[in-house]
């Protein structure tokens, strides 16, 4: 099994902008997946991440969706939303698009203990639909597994498996993604 790597999340964001280079700026494809989002839209995936991680985070998004998965991120479908202020106009906006999610993904990486709402939105969805998987994103393809730090290690991962997500569940087998969430 494998995890996802920062470098190639980041190659597969510098890809998207890449192939848009002449055509589009990256406000530009930020601005058609917003124009695209729609409030009843159901998302396979919520991905809980730190905004300091934006490009990978565009790399993260652009990869599932290239497994097939609609992915909702906050400041790319709601860009009007405000990450900086814990507010209760954003926490009601973001309670809305979970429950339009089937899943959520915490993206770990090296700043997401910088975040101050990704505690809350795993608490949150976690209670809310019970379907929460870390996804780590490491610094190196070494790794063939993670161990969770804290109250992290108390949920199942997500592996990127040939192009395909795979949950490894606390009692260390493995399930695809549609028979993790049918469970």
């Amino acid at each position: 099994m494998a995890l996802f790597t920062r470098d190639a999340l980041i190659s597969r964001a510098n890809l998207e902008l890449q192939k848009s280079y002449n055509s589009k700026t990256p406000g530009n494809i930020l601005s058609e997946s917003y124009l695209a989002f729609s409030s009843v839209k159901i998302y396979d995936i919520f991905l809980s991440h730190s905004f300091l991680d934006a490009k990978v985070i565009l790399g993260l998004k652009k990869t599932l969706e290239d497994m097939n998965y609609a992915v909702y991120v906050d400041w790319i479908d709601d860009r009007q939303l405000s990450r900086n202020n814990v507010n209760a106009a954003t926490a009601n906006q973001l309670r809305q698009r979970m429950k339009n999610c089937k899943s959520l993904f915490f993206a770990t990486s090296d700043n997401s203990s910088e975040s101050k709402w990704m505690p809350w939105e795993l608490g949150y969805f976690d209670e809310l639909k019970n379907k929460v998987a870390i996804l780590p994103i490491t610094t190196s393809t070494a790794k063939n597994g993670y161990e969770g730090q804290e109250y992290l290690g108390l949920y199942d991962y997500a592996d990127n498996v040939n192009g395909q997500i795979f949950i490894r569940c606390l009692n260390r087998t493995y399930k695809t993604y549609k028979s993790w969430l049918e469970n």
